[in-house]
């Protein structure tokens, strides 16, 4: 599964390292609370979706494709995946923005307030899932799984780029390619920016579908307008459904913060929690058939520990308590029950349970009213 690992990593590193560049040089603003929910909001939840994404796709391509494509010249079925993605990308995208269901799925990528590449990541856990109906064209054409996961990867590659902070403008792309310069008009939060740009590639589709629009030269924002989220990915995912389904509005307020935790022990504790998922893939990939006891009570711990280390993040006493209690089974089952002696394995799940404890005990964090004291 290193094919499956490696992206991952390398994902992690640029995202920290643009993170450290912008607040070493400036250029732009960068909230590491805002950072570390970007990269928790969706990554163990997505991997879930994802694979059931492409399980779908690869039983329809396989029992109900009409080979539509069968006879074409291989490189003429790989330009027509290239377009044809991005095509069904634009009007997914577009719809997300028209329909309130599919907003609901979507606003958690636009409740970042802060560009850079981390928000590439920040999506909502059932963002795979809207995708599935769009890409079952292509597996009902005959495109084979391969070029589909070959060209779908391709086209998120480019998509996270594109949330850079520091990629300037790229010349003459700038006219045929999604660029930074233009999806940041996307997620401009004043006027009605956010519905332009909704090309993830090619952005010759909103030149064509007129929904192009350059950058505002007057001062703007990114965002959305309304009560700030909560910085935790399972009540962001979930509350715009609570909204839609109970007809009427949730609690607006935010409980005041009991402590404010070190950016540095957060970022530590993700980097952490990451190193775990890393692990998690590298053994399950995509894959849950045949799953095993041991695959499902490591996916659901660090799909919590995800949670925990939001209610961290926002100053949750609960949030302590959680994360030490997740970090402390998750040890327990690796050493006494499913005696995983693997070096990795007791090296992040042990460095994870000492992290928990040092917060717990109030090492990385401190009590707001000490703060306000000063």
């Amino acid at each position: 599964m290193n094919e499956l690992t490696f992206p991952i990593v390398f994902m992690l590193f640029v995202v920290i390292a643009e993170g450290v560049v912008i607040a070493k040089t400036q250029k732009g603003t960068v909230s590491w609370q805002e950072l570390v929910f970007n990269l928790n909001s969706g990554h163990i939840m997505l991997w879930l979706f994802r694979g059931l994404e492409i399980f779908c796709y690869g039983f329809v391509v396989t029992h109900y494709s009409f080979n539509l494509v069968e006879s074409w010249p291989t490189a003429l079925v790989w330009i027509f995946t290239i377009l044809a993605w991005d095509f069904g990308f634009y009007w997914l995208h577009r719809l997300h923005h028209k329909y309130r269901l599919l907003w609901a799925v979507h606003v958690v990528h636009h409740q970042g307030e802060h560009y850079n590449l981390s928000l590439g990541v920040r999506n909502s856990w059932y963002s795979s899932l809207t995708s599935i109906p769009f890409f079952m064209l292509l597996a009902l054409m005959g495109i084979p799984l391969e070029i589909f996961l070959t060209v779908s990867i391709l086209h998120y590659t480019i998509q996270f780029f594109n949330h850079s902070a520091l990629i300037p403008r790229l010349g003459w792309l700038e006219a045929v390619m999604v660029t930074p310069q233009h999806h940041r008009v996307h997620h401009v939060k004043e006027g009605h920016y956010s519905n332009r740009n909704f090309a993830g590639s090619f952005i010759f589709w909103d030149k064509l579908f007129g929904t192009f629009a350059k950058l505002p030269e007057t001062e703007h924002h990114f965002g959305i307008k309304g009560a700030p989220p909560s910085e935790n990915p399972f009540i962001d995912s979930n509350l715009p459904f609570w909204r839609i389904f109970r007809r009427k509005a949730a609690p607006s307020h935010k409980p005041a913060p009991l402590y404010r935790v070190n950016q540095l022990a957060l970022v530590i504790g993700t980097l952490l929690l990451f190193t775990l998922v890393i692990g998690y893939v590298y053994l399950y990939g995509y894959g849950y058939q045949g799953t095993t006891t041991q695959q499902v009570i490591l996916f659901v711990l660090l799909a919590l520990g995800t949670v925990a280390l939001s209610a961290i993040s926002d100053g949750r006493k609960i949030g302590l308590w959680s994360w030490f209690s997740i970090a402390t089974l998750l040890l327990v089952c690796l050493l006494f029950v499913w005696q995983w002696v693997n070096a990795f394995w007791i090296i992040a799940a042990g460095g994870l349970w000492l992290h928990s404890l040092l917060m717990l005990f109030g090492i990385g964090r401190q009590p707001i009213k000490v703060l306000d004291a000063v």
